[in-house]
């Protein structure tokens, strides 16, 4: 039997293991769309997001296929009596401290609409983070699936530019450049996370491959339980008594400087949106009765700035532009918000979700 000449399998192992990694970085295989979701596992109700996987059986990441690949609406094929909803904007939609079946989408649901003489069914496709263009590029790959509306749900915050650079616009700014060049995005940002070629090898990128295996492997408990969070038995309430801070990002009143909205998202995801009606929608805050609250709403908003945006900016911006534009700032009472200012309770979720029903039905009148 002929000796094994171990030095050379090693070697030769190595070899073989610099050219897979040098292949990975140049070829760039796009395995986010390989997926166990909608076939062996369920397909979730909500883009992935979480910050302890081990009690949300969910986790964090930035690749967009593979986000969309674990999600239910990739492994539903619309049918011809199905009008179908997606429902996009920040955590308010993905629904912290919700089970799915009580964010606005499971709601909308639950209620067994008819539009167009369809079925209507909303996808929850919110993600954490209050930004305009991050809502802009989920939105611009939701639309190969082929919605009949678009609720587009938006704050305040939400337009203010420096709030733009949420992780996960920061981590995709192939897709954000994409939408820069055939959309007219207007990007302003510059501080992307940069890729060298070696951080595309597989070594280099291992994070992001192990992501991937592990959102795999959530998705056993989450078929098993439905549990795509971690819900706390006590968490700290929305603040009622506020600092008496007239400021908004450096703003005094009464002026609200231009340079301070991102204007520019809006339209550029009407654009994308093309035939399909997007209805733009200011959703509801908590309005404080607490300490100080002659001068701010909440946490996030002094009243003269929220006053000014929800009375002049977007009244303005909605006639110029004719945007399908609904303000239901104050439709939900204070005692229905969370642990933040734009955080609701299912029953507040309802009160929501029966305030849209007449937009979402008539829109084929």
């Amino acid at each position: 039997m002929k000796d094994i000449n171990y030095s050379k399998v090693f070697i030769k192992g190595i070899f073989l293991f610099i050219i897979f990694n040098l292949l990975i970085a140049a070829w760039q295989p796009n395995i986010g769309k390989l997926s166990l979701y909608n076939s062996i596992f369920t397909g979730r109700e909500r883009l992935p997001f979480g910050e302890n996987p081990k009690q949300s059986y969910n986790l964090s990441l930035f690749d967009l296929d593979a986000m969309f690949a674990s999600h239910v609406i990739h492994g539903t094929k619309k049918t011809e009596n199905e009008f179908r909803v997606i429902v996009i904007g920040d955590s308010s939609v993905w629904g912290t401290l919700l089970k799915p079946e009580e964010t606005l989408s499971g709601q909308l649901n639950e209620m067994n609409l008819s539009a167009c003489g369809k079925n209507v069914k909303a996808y929850n496709l919110g993600y954490p983070t209050i930004s305009l263009t991050k809502d802009v590029m989920l939105l611009e790959h939701a639309m190969r699936y082929k919605p009949d509306l678009i609720l587009w749900m938006t704050t305040l915050d939400a337009f203010i530019v420096e709030n733009q650079s949420s992780p996960i616009v920061l981590n995709n700014e192939e897709k954000i450049r994409d939408l820069e060049t055939n959309y007219g995005l207007a990007v302003g940002i510059s501080d992307f996370e940069k890729k060298s070629f070696w951080d595309k090898t597989f070594v280099g990128d291992r994070r992001a491959w192990a992501d991937l295996v592990r959102l795999q492997i959530y998705g056993v408990m989450w078929s098993a339980t439905g549990i795509d969070q971690f819900y706390p038995d006590e968490y700290e309430s929305a603040q009622i008594d506020l600092e008496a801070n007239v400021l908004f990002y450096g703003d005094e009143p009464p002026v609200l400087e231009k340079k301070l909205f991102h204007v520019n998202a809006l339209e550029t995801g009407i654009r994308i949106a093309e035939n399909t009606p997007v209805l733009i929608v200011n959703e509801p805050i908590l309005i404080s009765t607490g300490e100080n609250s002659d001068i701010r709403y909440n946490f996030f908003y002094p009243r003269w700035a929220y006053d000014l945006y929800r009375d002049v900016v977007m009244p303005y911006l909605s006639q110029m532009l004719g945007w399908n534009y609904v303000d239901l700032w104050d439709i939900v009472p204070a005692n229905e918000f969370t642990n933040s200012a734009i955080h609701l309770t299912p029953a507040g979720e309802k009160i929501l979700a029966e305030s849209l029903v007449p937009y979402i039905v008539e829109k084929c009148k």
